[in-house]
């Protein structure tokens, strides 16, 4: 099936307006504006802004960045700063884990966020990362929930893990707050 490469926001719809500014703070310093793709996967969107507006994703650590491919980040159970960050990346929300909603239309560009999941397709939860380059490989496989409209600059500062599969071992970059947008 054809892949398009436009820039994922001229395929969203227009009059979806979800979206969510992220406070970063660490080696990265700054704001990163996201459009959240609800046409394309409303399930986790819903399921990523209600996460937001609890507050449950502030003070969350970016426990897994591999450079020239992604930064994961979102464990709201494990990866809460100032915790013991050894199972950063293992857990989840108390809200149930979602059905896979895979895009035939959209690709894993620079910029993209994607949900991260375990082996099954229907585990994701609150976990997501955000490319740092395409990462076709991945089209059908993760759900694609959105895209950074500015701030790719603050993106490409989050600290690189340093450990096994990319974990940052020590001080990583935290989403001091996540904040809803209309």
């Amino acid at each position: 099936m054809l892949k398009f490469a436009l820039p994922l926001a001229m395929l969203a719809s227009p009059a979806l307006a979800t979206g969510l500014e992220i406070e970063i703070a660490g080696q990265a310093n700054g704001t990163v504006t996201v459009n959240l793709f609800e046409d394309v996967a409303p399930n986790h969107v819903a399921q990523i802004t209600t996460i937001a507006e609890q507050g449950g994703y502030d003070g969350v650590v970016f426990h897994r960045v591999i450079d020239d491919f992604m930064a994961q980040t979102g464990d709201v159970q494990f990866g809460k700063t100032g915790s013991d960050l050894s199972r950063a990346g293992t857990g989840g929300s108390d809200l149930p884990d979602i059905a896979a909603e895979f895009s035939d239309t959209l690709s894993f560009e620079r910029g993209v966020l994607g949900m991260a999941r375990s082996q099954s397709p229907d585990s994701a939860n609150s976990q997501f990362f955000i490319m740092f380059e395409p990462g076709p490989f991945l089209d059908g496989q993760y759900t694609i929930v959105g895209e950074v409209t500015d701030g790719m600059d603050v993106v490409d500062q989050i600290k690189r893990g340093d450990g096994p599969n990319g974990s940052v071992t020590s001080d990583p970059d935290v989403m001091t707050s996540v904040t809803v947008t209309e």
